[in-house]
């Protein structure tokens, strides 16, 4: 018993295997491979089984992770993938977008002194390997009841519902403007991180599940919200969050400034188009203006090969957009963040990938104006220190001031919940960033105002982590089938 429970003293932490920096920034693919079986049941073996789950709790879908974890060491592939279904919906997109070292694997018990397990690792292997042996999820058992839902929102919250509906016997339409789905799993998360083809397959396993998909449909446009609460039993709104944080910098209409979300789903709309037709991608491709929420500016392009580009914002989707600069050729990419480096919000896996594909950061930096004749030129920035009195505010240096040379400047100070004007009406409750206001007083987990409205996801908390999004699109579920069963 004592070999298998302090395994983690004589295997070592090992990670998939990692494609070399001088290849990988030469295209989109993944940068992490895939376990074999006798190499993730090695690192599954790792776990202490300690009694007290920590990586359980500190996951947002409270996964059952010892248990897959001791499932895989067995070599029960299709029971891990069944439990793993049990309580996340895209087992598969959380192990590769989650960030792991500040969720589970943070509060591994043998995070200090030994290292974490692999957990986000061994999650992606057991789904994509269960996937490639045939296992799919077992409805057999569903009894359809009759209900049929709209989903408004085709990314993470609503795919998790669709999912949880389907194996409630509730018919679920999912309706989203884009193309194909994922929301910003597919438009917005670079496919270095989340190649397309996982999210292909999973809508693949959620059609054979029922799920039925309506692409390129805008509600409010091509469908009215009235139309949908008269052809459904309830509807779920799930519409992310889109609108930029405005810093209100002096030059930010400057040619050569972008908001980062525009920037990244111009890209990946551009790069899985060009995988679509089996070519490269072109050089440049105009912003898609639906991407742009409350921007002003100039309609900017993607062409970087060559230019000097500087990232404002520390998170993951500030690493997003450096590290898609560096695979767009350009000839420098610097992030400019305001805090120092353990302050950053983002995963640290991703920080370290950034500098090892050449990305340079300058922390203690605040912007203060972005510079130019007629296009970008330069970034007047100042060093910032911690306050003195420990409040977790910065203060700015005297005489500090200096300027960064720049062709390109990407806003990355994060987004906003941007709930459409259709819904002020039915879902008035609001917080005083616009984000909806659910489950107030008598009303059931994820309920609007209307009784058969709910609504999850960012637009609820306001840009969030891809898991808290799965979690709750997979409870409004929950609470939608309990009003519909009376």
């Amino acid at each position: 018993m004592a070999a298998k429970h302090f395994q983690f003293l004589d295997v070592p932490r090992r990670t998939p295997r990692e494609v070399p920096v001088a290849v990988r920034v030469l295209d989109w693919n993944e940068i992490y491979g895939q376990y074999s079986e006798p190499a993730a049941s090695e690192q599954a073996s790792r776990c202490l089984d300690c009694g007290n789950p920590y990586c359980e709790w500190k996951c947002p879908v409270h996964n059952d992770i010892p248990n897959w974890l001791s499932l895989v060491q067995e070599g029960r592939l299709f029971e891990a993938a069944e439990l793993a279904h049990e309580t996340n919906p895209l087992p598969e997109i959380c192990g590769r977008v989650c960030p792991q070292d500040r969720l589970c694997e943070g509060a591994c018990t043998i995070n200090v002194g030994f290292e974490a397990v692999t957990i986000g690792s061994i999650e992606k292997y057991i789904v994509d390997e269960a996937f490639r042996q045939g296992w799919r999820p077992d409805l057999s058992a569903v009894v359809a009841s009759g209900k049929r839902v709209a989903i408004i929102g085709a990314g993470p919250a609503g795919l998790s519902c669709a999912d949880r509906l389907a194996r409630a016997g509730i018919e679920a339409h999912v309706y989203d403007r884009y193309e194909e789905i994922g929301g910003l799993l597919t438009f917005g998360i670079p496919p270095f991180k989340l190649e397309k083809q996982v999210m292909a397959t999973r809508r693949g396993v959620l059609e054979a599940m029922g799920v039925q998909f309506h692409l390129g449909v805008e509600i409010g446009r091509d469908v009215t919200i009235d139309s949908l609460l008269a052809d459904y039993d309830a509807v779920f709104l799930g519409t992310g969050a889109y609108r930029y944080v405005d810093a209100a910098l002096p030059g930010q209409n400057l040619p050569g400034v972008i908001p980062a979300l525009p920037f990244l789903v111009a890209n990946g709309r551009r790069v899985l188009h060009a995988a679509a037709d089996g070519r490269e991608p072109a050089a440049a491709n105009h912003i898609d203006r639906h991407a742009i929420a409350g921007w002003t500016g100039p309609a900017p392009e993607l062409e970087l090969r060559g230019r000097r580009v500087i990232v404002l914002g520390g998170g993951d989707t500030g690493m997003d957009c450096v590290r898609t600069a560096v695979r767009l050729g350009a000839a420098s990419v610097t992030c400019v963040y305001r805090r120092d480096e353990a302050a950053m919000p983002g995963s640290r896996r991703e920080v370290k990938n950034a500098r090892d594909e050449g990305v340079q950061f300058l922390f203690n930096r605040q912007p203060l104006a972005i510079e130019g004749d007629g296009k970008v030129c330069t970034l007047r920035v100042v060093e910032t220190a911690a306050a003195a009195d420990r409040s977790g505010a910065v203060q700015v240096v005297a005489g500090s001031e200096a300027l960064i040379e720049a062709d390109v400047v990407i806003l990355a100070f994060g987004f906003r919940a941007d709930p459409p004007a259709w819904l002020d009406a039915l879902a008035p409750d609001r917080e005083s960033d616009q984000r909806l206001r659910v489950g107030l007083d008598s009303r059931l987990p994820f309920q609007t105002a209307h009784p058969r409205l709910f609504a999850g996801g960012d637009v609820v908390r306001g840009a969030d982590l891809v898991v808290t999004a799965v979690y709750d699109g997979r409870e409004a579920a929950r609470s939608i089938a309990q009003l519909l069963r009376g």
